[in-house]
């Protein structure tokens, strides 16, 4: 008997400013090379679509801010809760659909400021003996630096800690880079890193990525 093919949905749009597109092509190969057949989807409508949702083993939103109706959320929620993963990173999953608290309930955490812009900060491996980021070490970035709202809720996996030099007030602040949680019977992942797809050149970001989707994915 042959293994059904696992079901990735991919739904990509948004503010350019996040190259949904180019990191999204990063995501898939990444799935593709797993075995998983991966639908592309522009627009959320998709969301209200019940055969393509319940076929869906895996959901991966890349779609920063702009607005979702309300019975594409519900869709999309109850899908999750019922079973389906979600996985995603940066804005793309964590800085969408700023009015929906219900999304951002699912997801775990919003996206609040990055302060100083691009600039150079280090991500601590904070859950070593997670499969998610066992064997990974401390490492770099030259990015954006998430300072989010997230749910007490949440595993983390990774952080970083906030120099204060660009907002003295959160010196020593140490904030959650990558986790996951449950949801309804689904599982979610999430990593800030991957603000743009040059960032994916960094050999940790992609790994965890991957692993990521791999562990929420139904």
């Amino acid at each position: 008997m042959t293994t059904p093919t696992r079901q990735a949905l991919m739904v990509v749009g948004g503010w350019e400013g996040h190259e949904p597109v180019q990191c999204a092509e990063i995501a898939a190969a990444l799935l593709r090379r797993e075995g998983f057949e991966v639908a592309v989807s522009n627009t959320l409508e998709v969301y209200t679509d019940a055969a393509i949702m319940k076929k869906a083993d895996l959901i991966v939103p890349v779609w920063t801010m702009g607005e979702i109706k309300r019975e594409q959320a519900q869709c999309l929620l109850e899908a999750v809760k019922n079973g389906a993963g979600l996985a995603g990173w940066h804005g793309g999953m964590c800085d969408a659909f700023r009015q929906n608290t219900g999304y951002q309930f699912m997801c775990g955490g919003q996206w609040a400021a990055h302060p100083g812009g691009i600039i150079d900060y280090t991500v601590n491996i904070s859950e070593p003996d997670d499969p998610v980021v066992t064997g990974l070490t401390d490492f770099k970035m030259h990015s954006e630096q998430y300072y989010m709202h997230v749910d007490p809720g949440n595993r983390v996996l990774a952080t970083t800690t906030y120099t204060g030099e660009h907002a003295p007030w959160i010196e020593g602040t140490v904030m959650p880079v990558v986790w996951k949680r449950q949801y309804g019977s689904g599982r979610v992942f999430y990593t800030s890193l991957g603000h743009v797809a040059a960032d994916f050149d960094v050999p940790q970001v992609p790994e965890i990525l991957r692993r990521g989707m791999l562990w929420a994915c139904r």
